[in-house]
């Protein structure tokens, strides 16, 4: 199981958000691609890039900031927020980033996904977001009425890379991951599944860990990183020495 370290970005400064709340930010450092280098410093091999502004704009709106995280380390980078198109697909690619993903559209274009898969195999991944099990849109401003599992249903066999499931509710709360939502929808699929929302300890990576029978494969980390409660050096060591 992989930790990948979250780097947010709103108005080109790196931030985290309670809840996915765009108005109950902490803002963690003027310089997004310092704290992408400190990540891949510590040892992140994959780094997570959220695009918040982009989320909510529906098209990229802090592209300087991540190309300057492309320049700045050698780790894998995947960006979401604001990823509506193929041009918008491609255009990231292009630059460096090593995988995309797409959270709206797969509501609303579940199309876009499966021809992306097939343009860009190996490259695409589904952000599903999830409020008390219904999927959560437009930077999490809207609850659809589809649920987290039948939307992941969707794309079984469609060549996705990996889903990314977050729990709205515990995102930046450090409350501990929604184990039994994850084991829920990692069953229902085959498609490797990251889990994200309400790290808080190198415990909850280690109740976790059991997931990765029904394949789960990685967990996304922001606050709990930040604010110093959750070391990345020591949970990458933690998880290696347990493989």
């Amino acid at each position: 199981m992989d930790v990948i370290p979250a780097v947010d970005i709103k108005n080109g400064k790196c931030v985290r958000l309670f809840q996915g709340k765009m108005d109950a930010e902490t803002v963690f450092s003027d310089d997004p691609a310092a704290m992408a280098k400190r990540w891949e410093d510590e040892g992140a091999e994959l780094i997570h890039v959220v695009d918040l502004d982009g989320a909510i704009e529906k098209s990229p709106q802090n592209l300087g900031s991540i190309r300057k995280i492309i320049n700045s380390v050698d780790a894998h980078i995947q960006v979401g927020g604001g990823i509506r198109n193929e041009k918008t697909i491609r255009m990231f690619l292009e630059i460096g980033v090593k995988r995309v993903i797409i959270g709206t559209e797969a509501i609303r274009n579940p199309k876009l996904v499966k021809d992306a898969c097939k343009e860009f195999p190996g490259q695409i991944v589904v952000g599903i977001d999830a409020r008390n099990g219904w999927v959560a849109i437009e930077g999490w401003t809207k609850t659809t009425q589809v649920k987290a599992v039948d939307l992941a249903i969707q794309f079984e066999d469609s060549g996705v890379a990996a889903i990314n499931f977050t729990d709205i509710h515990r995102d930046g709360m450090q409350t501990g991951p929604n184990i039994e939502e994850t084991r829920r929808l990692a069953e229902a699929v085959n498609i490797p599944v990251v889990a994200s929302g309400g790290i808080s300890s190198i415990e909850d990576i280690q109740n976790l860990m059991p997931l990765e029978t029904v394949g789960v494969v990685g967990v996304i980390t922001g606050r709990a990183l930040y604010s110093g409660s959750l070391k990345l050096k020591e949970a990458i060591e933690v998880l290696k020495k347990q493989k």
